[in-house]
């Protein structure tokens, strides 16, 4: 989609503090930690079938398969770059759609999944927290995640908007249509409330979608510009509270105007900026 080069020359050129890096591919190593390997190897070898495809929403091709991979390996690296720095972010990420063995809604492989997975397997004493505020719930992280102990999916979302049938995660809350600021804020307070009273992270993984703004084709929610500031510093001020590394992702985003999306995105990048400024003196990084 033509928003990521948009948002990146938009780093580049409103946040010069901001360090850019080329994102690495996935490894089916990482890949595997939460996808099935009949799956993968259906992917790399082009084998996936036509109801497959049209599942995911794009046709095979090669390059296909190398930005799925780079898409993952992105926020890897992310979550990485957050551990030693405190917060990180990729300028592409959120494929909440995609299952163990399926992809779907334009994701092909679950990178939140495989980064949550990374991380515990990582560091034994991990618990991960997933904080998805991409408009459509992330019903393929949910479905991948649900019996994990150590890793904690909330969504908070359009209760109407795709997928039409939701997948039951830890904490999922719906949102009706037309929803504005100050309902969204509400409920995103006590989503976050609720997850500290159930769950202690050590890490966020933060889904940090452009679609529930008023100008979004796909949306249906009614957020401002000022609205998402407001969720965004909200993440931000919880990850201060629990002094846990944060890496943030893009998640979705189709504006009317694609610069209003590009808006919504670089925006949070700002606040991962400023969030960065006052956590710790060192270079802020986003892949």
């Amino acid at each position: 989609m033509a928003k990521y080069a948009r948002l990146r020359q938009r780093v580049s050129e409103a946040l010069p503090e901001v360090a850019l890096c080329e994102a690495p591919a996935a490894a089916d190593e990482e890949l595997l930690l939460a996808h099935d390997a009949a799956y993968l190897q259906r992917v790399v070898a082009g084998a996936l079938s036509a109801a497959e495809q049209r599942a995911i929403g794009f046709p095979w091709s090669p390059a296909m398969v190398e930005r799925s991979r780079r898409s993952v390996g992105a926020t890897l690296a992310a979550c990485r770059q957050a551990a030693a720095e405190g917060v990180s972010a990729s300028l592409a990420g959120g494929t909440h759609h995609a299952r163990r063995d399926s992809g779907h809604g334009f994701c092909v492989f679950n990178d939140a999944a495989v980064a949550a997975r990374a991380i515990c397997r990582a560091d034994a004493e991990a618990r991960v927290a997933i904080i998805d505020l991409d408009v459509h719930q992330g019903d393929g992280t949910a479905s991948i995640l649900r019996a994990d102990a150590r890793v904690f999916t909330l969504s908070l979302h359009g209760s109407r908007n795709y997928p039409a049938r939701k997948t039951d995660g830890h904490l999922d809350v719906g949102l009706p249509d037309g929803t504005g600021d100050a309902e969204y804020l509400d409920a995103l307070d006590e989503a976050l409330a609720r997850l500290r009273g159930c769950f202690e992270p050590t890490f966020l993984i933060y889904l940090a979608g452009a679609d529930p703004h008023e100008g979004d084709r796909l949306g249906r929610l009614r957020l401002t510009f000022d609205g998402l500031r407001a969720r965004d510093a909200r993440v931000f001020a919880l990850a201060a509270r629990l002094r846990a590394p944060i890496a943030v992702t893009m998640a979705g985003g189709y504006g009317h105007d694609i610069e209003a999306t590009v808006q919504v995105h670089l925006n949070t990048v700002a606040a991962a900026l400023e969030h960065w400024r006052s956590s710790r003196p060192a270079a802020a990084n986003v892949c």
